[in-house]
């Protein structure tokens, strides 16, 4: 499940956790992309709780809508990924190489107020 939380006029907050099937990810990104409406050089606080691999529908579904999410994408220039997978800091950094005008920085889940601080410099 993914949750979306709206903090003021350019920041969203997402929190993963558990599986996500089909009607998860149809339901993330109509949220998503509602809730980003009017965000320009956004922050973003991806908090990865827990992770498991979308089932394949849901794959199917963010790949079909990969036009929808590079617009989304590009609305943010900074994100902060709380994980405590080492391979899930490594992807999310390296995923901030294909946006240009994006950073994104990985940190531990306990080192929130550094993530937090991070985006608002």
């Amino acid at each position: 499940m993914l949750k979306v939380t709206r903090h003021g006029i350019n920041r969203l907050d997402l929190e993963l956790s558990g599986k996500i099937d089909a009607d998860n990810m149809r339901t993330a990104i109509d949220t998503l992309i509602s809730q980003a409406e009017g965000i320009e050089k956004g922050q973003m606080l991806y908090d990865v709780v827990e992770f498991h691999i979308p089932s394949f529908e849901a794959i199917a579904i963010k790949i079909a809508h990969f036009p929808t999410l590079f617009r989304f994408m590009r609305q943010f220039s900074k994100v902060a990924l709380l994980t405590d997978k080492n391979w899930l800091q490594k992807a999310g950094e390296f995923e901030g190489h294909l946006f240009p005008g994006m950073e994104i920085k990985a940190f531990h889940r306990d080192q929130r107020d550094a993530a937090e601080a991070w985006l608002s410099e």
